[in-house]
């Protein structure tokens, strides 16, 4: 399937939820979800007025919300199901922290980039360093000590350094370490589920996969 194109406010409706696919603007322009409170589409009024949803709808709804939080398809979403249920733990903590894991995700967090697609995007250009290597695989997972760095060429664009200095920027997390000035970050210790601010019920998302 390819990736989505389209207006990224109608995922937002969708969900019936502010996802801050659009980086800053999420915060600075007044959202089509407070205009329009009901998912796109001619029936969209209609699905808004109905009272009760399916434990089925719940969970599906719950598993596109995080998919298009993260900005994965469905098929590197599951294959992320997969390897958060082959290992030690639980199944949905595993799950978020292999998310929060992605380079793409760790470029965002670190502010590098207003939006997680456009982390995607400095990734794929090849600006993005770890451990002084080159990566342009955006899925790459990240481990505890790993040092993320802009390379020393692409420093000064634009882009990072007007996330930077926006004042919406989100906070640093604590298990994440940042010198702004030398484009330099790290990740200090592995994340625990709790450590992630992530508004999802991902036991919703285990139950959905385990059917």
């Amino acid at each position: 399937m390819a990736r989505y194109t389209g207006p990224v406010c109608k995922l937002c409706r969708r969900e019936g939820q502010k996802l801050f696919l659009k980086g800053q603007k999420c915060y600075t322009e007044k959202c089509p979800v407070d205009r329009r409170a009901y998912p796109p589409g001619q029936h969209g009024p209609a699905q808004a007025r109905r009272r009760k949803q399916s434990e089925y709808a719940l969970q599906l709804r719950e598993k596109q919300k995080v998919k298009r939080i993260y900005g994965l398809h469905e098929k590197q979403f599951r294959n992320l199901f997969k390897y958060a249920n082959s290992i030690a733990g639980r199944t949905g903590d595993n799950l978020i922290v292999a998310l929060e894991s992605r380079l793409d995700n760790i470029v965002f967090r670190f502010g590098f980039s207003a939006s997680r697609g456009q982390a995607r995007q400095l990734v794929r250009h090849r600006h993005v360093e770890v451990n002084g290597r080159i990566v342009d695989v955006p899925s790459f997972r990240v481990s505890a000590g790993d040092e993320i760095s802009v390379k020393p060429r692409s420093k000064d664009l634009l882009t990072v350094e007007s996330s930077l200095g926006a004042r919406t920027r989100p906070s640093l997390l604590d298990w994440l370490a940042l010198d702004e000035k030398a484009r330099v970050g790290r990740m200090v210790r592995q994340p625990a589920r709790i450590d992630i601010p992530l508004a999802a019920q991902e036991q919703l998302i285990v139950e959905l996969y385990s059917k």
